[in-house]
């Protein structure tokens, strides 16, 4: 389930129910002179990031910056908004076909979420879908979660440009249009 947001600007997906466009792909794939965005994957369209809070951290801030600036840099972005189970999780991302899944996580339990994630993205046979994230994850965990095949994990403070960078530098080296 989505997260409701009570304006077009409180919504950090930047869907604007008002646009005549549902989905907001057309703002989100297109500059105002109708070119494709930046970041724009070999497909023709937009980079799709589900990002996601997984557990009872109630904390969303990060993860809402984080969303409004992929966003802003030509991403497409679906937020699932607080409380969501790694089984939430992974159904929409495979249902919103998303190149890349970026999870936000202060609560500690980082080393049950992720490797659970990513069993069950390989489950589903998600294997060219990106699992990214960012909180307060030591070193020595963040090494062995990426031994499992998680992605670049990124501490509070990082640029969130670097974090699109990421994004989508991984997006057009791996996924197969």
């Amino acid at each position: 389930m989505s997260a409701q947001f009570s304006t077009p600007s409180d919504d950090p997906t930047g869907r604007n129910p008002n646009s005549g466009d549902p989905t907001g792909r057309k703002a989100a794939s297109t500059d105002p002179d109708g070119r494709k965005a930046a970041s724009a994957d070999p497909a023709g369209r937009p980079i799709r990031v589900l990002v996601a809070k997984v557990g009872l951290d109630g904390h969303d801030r990060g993860a809402r910056v984080i969303a409004t600036s992929l966003r802003d840099s030509g991403m497409e972005v679906i937020y699932t908004g607080l409380r969501q189970t790694p089984e939430m999780v992974v159904n929409a991302a495979l249902q919103e076909d998303v190149d890349a899944i970026g999870i936000s996580i202060l609560s500690g339990a980082h080393m049950t979420v992720f490797p659970r994630i990513i069993a069950l993205m390989k489950d589903k046979g998600m294997d060219d879908v990106l699992l990214t994230g960012g909180g307060i994850i030591p070193e020595d965990d963040r090494r062995q979660l990426q031994s499992l095949g998680v992605g670049q994990l990124f501490p509070p403070g990082t640029p969130t440009a670097d974090i699109a960078g990421y994004i989508r530098d991984w997006v057009r080296t791996h996924r197969d249009f």
